[in-house]
């Protein structure tokens, strides 16, 4: 399988990832007490989304490896998955 593959696999595994972990920890302004001056209250107080960028990589990497591993070793079938699973003749 190219790698051009799995860094398509990776980047999409990565957003969708990303939008899983967004919502915890967050605490919002009017939670906090803090509210800025033209903002939403519910708009979140510290989003910490470096940490979660990190978070993102580390939670992505372990399923595209895991992923990667499935395919080599033999557990999918990538010819059938292209087509899922023969439903779909080439």
């Amino acid at each position: 399988m190219p790698w051009t593959t799995f860094a398509a696999i990776y980047f999409v595994t990565w957003w969708i990832v990303l939008f899983a972990i967004l919502p915890f920890g967050v605490r919002s302004q009017h939670e906090t007490g803090d509210i800025a001056p033209g903002t939403d209250p519910g708009a979140p107080a510290a989003p910490r989304l470096l940490a979660k960028a990190g978070w993102t990589t580390l939670v992505t990497t372990v399923l595209v490896a895991a992923f990667w591993f499935a395919v080599t070793g033999g557990l999918i079938d990538i010819e059938r998955f292209v087509t899922l699973w023969g439903l779909f003749p080439r």
